[in-house]
């Protein structure tokens, strides 16, 4: 897209006398709808060509005023008005007397055209205008060269019908402001009662929580209290229960003795019968005094470097007695060297004895296996069986205290010894989890940090 050369001006014109100002506005305007400009934009050229004509008619005696269409560095044509002083400005400047002119129009400069001062504005043409070809500026050279100039006049009544049309306008927009504004404050107070209604909810919300909090510690301070008295209760029934039956064990490994007269083979039936239940009693016991310690935090671990292989092999020892059932097999592997873990040996003995011994009390055949392999930075110890194995649902409630997976009690036991070992797991600074599925078996995996709590 390409304009005609400057030298082919839209509309020339000769700024003289005070009614050329008017007649310039008006060409100017009809210059601007010719070319595609909006009305508003039409109104902001002819305005700012009025207010320059009017600075150049006092200053310099008067200009030859031209109209061209170019082409501009964004791609978009524009319109430019070029007035010429017909004496020089002062100084070779032009400063206009209304700040507002410089904002009516995109550019207003004083440049030098072929030695000629000229002061030169330019407005961009609408994108969507028809494109300025040459025919199409032929067009627009006839058309303005057909319409005549108005009187000064009719130019005062076209301004004053714009002007008025302005108010009018400025009118409308100061009462849709209005009712925006009303609309606004009406808002505002919507937002205001609803920021008021939520902030007492929120209050009222946040003084239930502080009472919740209060009867949570009050709870809290009651269940302590409780898990102690408990504590002491197992405790000290554990010591007051231990001496009768250490006393009937003892009466009954006397009345067996063969120093002591002989007893009849049921009687000898009924005392063996005494004694088992006795050393069960006894086991119970135990166990609750253990539990009691554990739970009042009096088990304090001892940590050494241990080495796990003399362990193992103390565990096989002690429990192959166990595996009464020639159908089940106690394994218990043998760490790979160096097996090397900082724990309280003890304690650690405790929580694998408790667990061979479990699976096999209730393995029926298969085998139950110990192994022992280091991770990075822990020891995973897993204890396995062929037993019948565990719900899911029951995986938490075994490490329950007295819970027993239904079934079991037949096997016999108290349902203490689970929640004793996860207790001193847990003391050893390390975790227990099961791995189990009703006809798979069972799993208990310890893992310990190898450096210790």
């Amino acid at each position: 897209m390409t304009a005609e050369p400057a030298a082919l001006p839209l509309l020339q014109m000769a700024l003289r006398v005070e009614q050329d100002i008017f007649v310039i506005r008006q060409r100017g305007r009809e210059v601007a709808a010719a070319v595609g400009l909006e009305h508003q934009d039409q109104v902001r050229i002819a305005t700012a060509l009025s207010e320059v004509a009017r600075d150049l008619l006092r200053t310099t005696g008067g200009a030859d005023v031209s109209f061209h269409i170019d082409a501009g560095p964004d791609s978009r044509f524009h319109l430019r008005a070029d007035l010429a002083p017909v004496t020089p400005l002062p100084d070779g400047r032009y400063e206009p007397q209304s700040g507002a002119v410089s904002r009516l129009v995109d550019t207003l400069s004083v440049s030098t055209v072929e030695g000629v001062t000229v002061v030169r504005m330019s407005r961009r043409v609408p994108a969507n205008a028809p494109m300025p070809t040459p025919a199409r500026l032929a067009e627009f050279r006839t058309e303005l060269g057909r319409t005549a100039p108005s009187s000064a006049l009719d130019e005062l009544t076209v301004q004053n019908g714009q002007l008025i049309a302005a108010l009018d306008e400025v009118r409308t927009q100061r009462d849709e402001l209005a009712v925006l504004n009303e609309e606004l404050a009406e808002t505002n107070r919507g937002v205001l009662a609803l920021y008021n209604q939520l902030t007492e909810e929120l209050e009222e919300t946040n003084r239930g929580v502080v009472a919740l909090y209060a009867e949570l510690d009050e709870k809290s301070a009651q269940l302590r209290a409780a898990s102690e008295s408990k504590s002491r209760f197992l405790a000290n029934v554990s010591h007051e229960l231990r001496a009768p039956v250490t006393a009937i064990i003892g009466l009954g490994r006397l009345l067996t003795d063969s120093a002591s007269d002989p007893l009849t083979v049921e009687q000898g039936r009924q005392v063996d019968l005494i004694r088992s239940s006795a050393a069960d009693l006894l086991g119970l016991v135990n166990e609750l005094l253990d539990l009691a310690k554990a739970e009042s935090g009096r088990i304090e671990p001892d940590l050494a470097d241990v080495d796990l292989r003399p362990l193992f092999g103390q565990l096989r020892g002690t429990l192959r007695a166990l595996a009464t059932r020639p159908e089940v097999e106690l394994v218990v592997e043998e760490p790979a060297a160096p097996a090397l873990l900082r724990t309280d040996e003890v304690l650690l003995g405790q929580v694998l004895r408790n667990l061979l011994h479990n699976g096999l009390k209730f393995t029926e055949r298969g085998e139950v296996r110990l192994r022992a392999r280091q991770h990075g930075d822990r020891w995973n110890f897993e204890v396995s069986d062929t037993g019948p194995g565990i719900a899911p649902d029951l995986h938490d409630r075994i490490f329950e205290e007295f819970y027993q997976v239904p079934g079991a009690t037949r096997v016999g036991g108290t349902g203490l010894g689970l929640p004793y070992a996860r207790r001193l797991v847990t003391l050893l600074g390390g975790t227990l989890e099961l791995a189990s599925a009703p006809g798979r078996g069972s799993t208990f995996t310890v893992s310990l940090p190898t450096g210790g709590m």
